[in-house]
């Protein structure tokens, strides 16, 4: 059935973006209408917890898209615009001008945002989030008259940004509830290794404790800790993870656990609404040992998604079947992850730790499932072909810096 109402797509970053694209790539005809709430073109968000703070990455550098890419492929992007509403039986959306408007295909790429610290003081003046351009460059602005700042959490996000203000000068406390950093991510390993890196670069942590309050007379002054002990800083970052945007799912009935449920194919439980991106929770190709879905909050993941759900689009279903990859740049390091590690994995050292150049893969009964590289660009690109492959290999040979990684692809 060619579907002439257009394709409306919630969500202006990546993922809408991806979709817009890819479909017109494959060439999906109808019109496109795409709705964003930030009143800026699409942009990068990599760059808003590093160059941009570190000042290396000018506003100008972040377009994700020129202008002249939407008119030319006839996408109406509408800035500034926000979604209130969906009428899944009228297959219609209501914007906050009560204005209503058709859809044949929905795609909610409607993002997360940032979790709330539920504390007093968290509204005080001097206490940011990084979620958006605007976040980066009040953080950017504040940390000109900033000599002291403490970073709530110790994930990738919060990580980032401790890195690039004390690249800047300022003294930074990273305070993590969790007895380790990246807990959720990395093993104690890869925990211990990120600690020493930064703590080697200035980075001070306190560990194992939650934040009791924040204090000032109208600006930040101070954290006060569980224990009551109190930080002095005149600049606070929450980086404590993020919640999926799922409200209009919500009202729609969609199925929804933690983010709209989608199958391989990106479809929600409603046959004509689309999810993608960071707010989908999305059905992963079947691994022995791995979850059956996951919302992976990486860009990877969310142009790989759109790709997948553009072939929805047109007819041509192709299952999502990528390897999850992604990356962070803290201070001169970089680390880049594949596949998803598990509990019961068994980790490989290949490399030094103490010269920053190194991975770390993760053997689950013998078979390549994750691998976890810190400046070595190459050796990540390759890990992903032997993920992908269910390469064979044995401790053994990893830890011999002689053997060609490449060997193990034919051992499928």
């Amino acid at each position: 059935m060619t579907i002439s109402a257009p394709l409306v797509i919630v969500g202006a970053s990546y993922a809408g973006t991806q979709l817009a694209a890819s479909a017109r790539e494959l060439g999906f005809d109808a019109p496109i209408l795409m709705f964003g709430d930030e009143p800026h073109l699409p942009y990068q968000r990599p760059p808003l917890s590093k160059g941009l703070l570190t000042g290396k990455t000018t506003v100008d550098q972040l377009e994700l898209r020129s202008p002249d890419f939407f008119s030319s492929n006839s996408i109406e992007l509408r800035r500034g615009v926000r979604v209130t509403g969906i009428d899944a039986a009228a297959c219609t959306i209501t914007l906050a001008d009560g204005s209503r408007h058709p859809y044949g295909w929905l795609a909610l790429t409607t993002g997360a945002r940032c979790r709330e610290l539920p504390v007093p003081g968290a509204k005080l003046n001097g206490v940011h989030q990084l979620r958006t351009l605007d976040d980066a460059l009040r953080i950017a602005d504040a940390l000109a008259r900033s000599e002291r700042a403490c970073v709530i959490g110790g994930g990738f996000i919060g990580l980032e940004v401790a890195s690039a203000l004390r690249t800047r000068g300022a003294q930074i406390t990273v305070i993590e509830s969790l007895p380790r950093l990246l807990a959720r991510t990395f093993p104690e390993q890869m925990s211990d290794y990120v600690r020493q890196a930064h703590t080697q670069r200035g980075i001070g942590f306190e560990f194992g404790h939650g934040v009791k309050a924040l204090h000032g007379a109208s600006r930040v002054e101070a954290v006060e800790l569980d224990d009551g002990r109190r930080i002095a800083c005149d600049m606070v970052v929450l980086g404590i993870g993020v919640v999926p945007n799922v409200e209009l799912a919500a009202q729609a009935g969609l199925a929804l656990d933690n983010g709209i449920v989608t199958d391989a194919l990106g479809r929600s439980s409603d046959s004509r609404i689309l999810a993608v991106g960071d707010v989908a929770n999305m059905a992963l190709p079947s691994i022995p040992g791995r979850p059956a879905r996951a919302r992976l909050e990486s860009i990877q993941a969310a142009n790989d998604g759109a790709r997948t759900a553009a072939t929805t689009l047109v007819g041509r279903n192709q299952p999502f079947t990528c390897i999850p990859w992604f990356w962070s740049d803290q201070f001169d390091l970089k680390f880049q992850m594949a596949g998803i590690a598990m509990p019961g994995d068994t980790p490989v050292l290949r490399g030094d730790m103490t010269q920053d150049r190194f991975s770390v893969f993760y053997l689950r009964d013998g078979v390549i499932v994750a691998a976890h590289s810190v400046n070595r660009p190459a050796e990540h690109m390759q890990s992903r072909k032997l993920i992908a492959a269910g390469a064979r290999i044995t401790a053994q040979q990893l830890t011999d810096a002689d053997y060609d990684l490449k060997s193990a692809l034919g051992s499928a």
